[in-house]
């Protein structure tokens, strides 16, 4: 009787195994999905001149800002050489 109840325990383990790797698989595939309808979205948006432009600058902006903050801090660093 022992045995049986082995493999009773030991089917129902796997049952409920495959069951939480399903729901996993299922929720990694509704990312994915997900993930590539906004690239798509995004791809699209792209091809729109006007959000292009405006994407661009952004990213134009966001650089010249950087560039800014690591010119104040290179300055800032001249100035404390300069006082030693």
């Amino acid at each position: 009787m022992k045995l049986i109840e082995f493999f009773k325990n030991a089917f129902k383990d796997m049952k409920k195994s495959a069951k939480a790797q399903h729901e996993v698989d299922r929720a990694n595939f509704a990312a994915t999905k997900a993930e590539s309808k906004a690239q798509l979205e995004e791809a699209k948006a792209l091809g729109d001149p006007a959000r292009r432009d405006a994407a661009m600058q952004a990213k134009r902006d966001k650089e010249i800002e950087e560039a800014n903050k690591r010119k104040a801090a290179a300055d800032a660093r001249i100035q404390a050489a300069k006082k030693n």
